[in-house]
C-alpha cells in the first residue's frame, strides 16, 4: 500500500507570494505615524528616522526568512526546498544589509559626544543587540559560496543555526530601544504575532513534527547493499509506513543513531517508491555524514525530518516524460520512474556518469525497459567542457541539438532533471533553446 498524500492547493503559492509582500507594506505603514514627521524634520531626526525603517525592513525580512526555512509542508510542497533556500539566502543577504545600514544610521543620529562604546554599554539590550549582529555575521560570512564550498555540510549546518540565536538576542533591543515595535497597538499585535509565527513554525515543524513522525513511524535501518563505486543503498523498515506522507522523489533529513556524529543531519533521497513496509534511499560517500552511511547495522534506529521536495508526481501533466539525472541523482528520478503513471515506451531516462563503475541500479532500469519500455540512454565520460551536460565523447554535438536528437519531440514532454548545479543549468539553457517551456521543467537543485 502506497503512502497517502493529499494535493498541494492551487492558490496557496499565489497567497504566500502575496502576503510576504504585504508584510513588509505593514511595516512601513506602522513605521510612518512617527517616521514621516521625523523625516521632514532634517538633520539628526531624519537620521534616527530612516535608520529605525532600516532597521524594521530588516527585522520583518529576517522573520521571513525563518519562515522560509521553517518546513512548513505546505509552503515546502509550493515551491519546493531548493527554490525556498534561493529565497532564503536572498532575503538573508537583504536583510543583513539593511541592518549594517540601521547600525551606521542609528551611530549617526546618536548625541554628539557620545562614543559608541559609552552608547552600547549604557544599555544592556544593546550588548545583546551587538552580540546578535556578530552571530548574524558569522552566518552571513559563512554563507558566501566561497566559504561554504570549503566548509563540510554538517559545518556549515551547525554554523547555520547562529542565526536563531541572533533572533533570540535582538529581541531585548527592539522592545527597548525600538520605540516603532510597541509605539501602538497595532506594531505591538503586529510584531508579536510575527515572532509568534516565527518561532512557533520552527518548534512545530524544525521539532515537534520531526520526533512526532520519529516517535510514530520508528525507523529502523534493515540492511545495506552496495550499488556502485561509492554508492550504496540503505533500506529501512518501521511502523504504519503507509501513513507516512511522502511521495517517490522527496527525500528526507537523516540522523543515524549510530554513535558520534548522529546529531548532524543529512539531506537523502528516496531512490524507490515509498511502500507501507519499507523506504529506500541510495547515498553517496561524499562527507563525513554520507561516507558512514555505508558501515550501519541492522536495527540502527533512525530520526527523520521530512519529507521534502516537489519533485514528485504532483507536476506531471501525462504523456510522454524525459529524465535527465548526473551521478546520484539518478535516486529521486528512479523512483518516479517507479510512480509516474506514464504509458508503454512514453519515458526515456538519460543517464549520464563519469565512470561506467558509477553506474547503478542497471537491474531495476532494465526491468523498467522490459515490462514499461523505459529507454536508456547511457552518457558516460568526463564532461566536454565546463559548460556542457554532455560527455567528451560527443563534445562536437552542441549541447541543445544533442537534446533534440535524444527526443525529436521533447518540447512536448515532461522533463525531470536531477544533478549538480552546473550540470542541471547546461540541460535547462538546452532545454530552452529547443522550445520546452519553463513549465515542463522539473528541477531538483543538488547541492547546499
Amino acid at each position: 500500500m502506497r503512502p497517502r498524500v493529499s494535493p498541494t492547493p492551487r492558490w496557496w503559492g499565489p497567497f504566500a507570494r502575496a502576503t510576504a509582500g504585504l508584510s513588509l507594506v505593514v511595516v512601513t505603514v506602522l513605521w510612518a505615524r512617527s517616521g514621516v514627521s521625523d523625516l521632514t524634520a532634517g538633520g539628526r531626526s531624519a537620521t534616527g528616522a530612516a535608520g529605525r525603517l532600516a532597521a524594521l525592513w530588516s527585522a520583518d525580512l529576517l522573520f521571513l526568512q525563518v519562515l522560509l526555512m521553517a518546513r512548513i509542508p505546505l509552503v515546502e510542497r509550493a515551491f519546493g526546498q531548493d527554490t525556498l533556500a534561493r529565497w532564503h539566502r536572498r532575503t538573508g543577504f537583504a536583510s543583513f544589509q539593511l541592518l549594517l545600514a540601521h547600525v551606521v544610521l542609528a551611530t549617526w543620529s546618536r548625541a554628539p559626544g557620545r562614543s559608541f562604546a559609552a552608547f552600547v554599554a549604557g544599555d544592556p539590550g544593546m550588548l545583546l543587540a551587538v552580540v546578535a549582529l556578530l552571530a548574524l555575521v558569522l552566518v552571513v560570512v559563512t554563507s558566501v559560496r566561497a566559504a561554504r564550498r570549503r566548509l563540510r555540510y554538517e559545518s556549515w549546518h551547525l554554523l547555520h543555526l547562529y542565526a536563531y540565536l541572533g533572533v533570540g538576542l535582538a529581541l531585548p533591543h527592539e522592545l527597548a530601544a525600538g520605540r516603532d515595535f510597541t509605539a501602538s497597538p497595532a506594531a505591538r499585535a503586529y510584531w508579536c504575532a510575527l515572532y509568534a509565527a516565527a518561532a512557533g513554525s520552527v518548534l512545530v515543524f524544525r521539532l515537534g513534527m520531526p520526533l512526532w513522525r520519529t516517535a510514530r513511524h520508528r525507523l529502523r535501518v534493515d540492511h545495506v547493499v552496495p550499488e556502485a563505486h561509492g554508492l550504496v543503498s540503505v533500506y529501512l523498515h518501521g511502523r504504519r509506513l503507509d501513513r507516512l506522507p511522502v511521495r517517490a522523489g522527496q527525500f528526507f533529513v537523516w540522523r543515524f543513531l549510530d554513535g558520534r556524529g548522529w546529531s548532524r543531519g543529512n539531506p537523502f533521497s528516496l531512490s524507490g517508491p515509498p511502500r507501507g513496509d519499507q523506504l529506500r534511499i541510495t547515498v553517496k560517500g561524499l562527507g563525513d555524514g554520507s561516507a558512514r552511511v555505508a558501515t550501519l547495522a541492522p536495527g540502527t534506529r533512525v530520526l527523520i525530518e521530512g519529507p521534502y521536495g516537489r519533485l514528485t508526481a504532483e507536476s506531471y501533466r501525462g504523456g510522454p516524460v524525459t529524465m535527465l539525472a548526473c551521478g546520484v541523482g539518478i535516486t529521486p528520478l528512479l523512483a518516479l520512474l517507479w510512480d509516474l503513471p506514464y504509458g508503454h515506451g512514453q519515458a526515456t531516462l538519460v543517464y549520464r556518469a563519469r565512470h561506467a563503475a558509477e553506474v547503478a541500479f542497471l537491474d531495476e532500469i532494465e526491468w523498467l525497459a522490459q515490462r514499461r519500455g523505459v529507454r536508456l540512454v547511457p552518457l558516460i565520460g568526463p564532461r566536454a567542457h565546463p559548460t556542457s551536460w554532455l560527455p567528451v565523447e560527443y563534445a562536437d554535438y552542441p549541447d541543445a541539438e544533442a537534446l533534440r536528437e535524444i527526443a525529436p519531440d521533447i518540447a512536448e514532454h515532461d522533463l525531470y532533471l536531477c544533478g549538480p548545479d552546473r550540470w542541471t543549468d547546461a540541460v535547462r539553457a538546452a532545454a530552452r533553446a529547443v522550445g520546452v517551456p519553463a513549465a515542463h521543467l522539473h528541477r531538483e537543485r543538488f547541492s547546499w
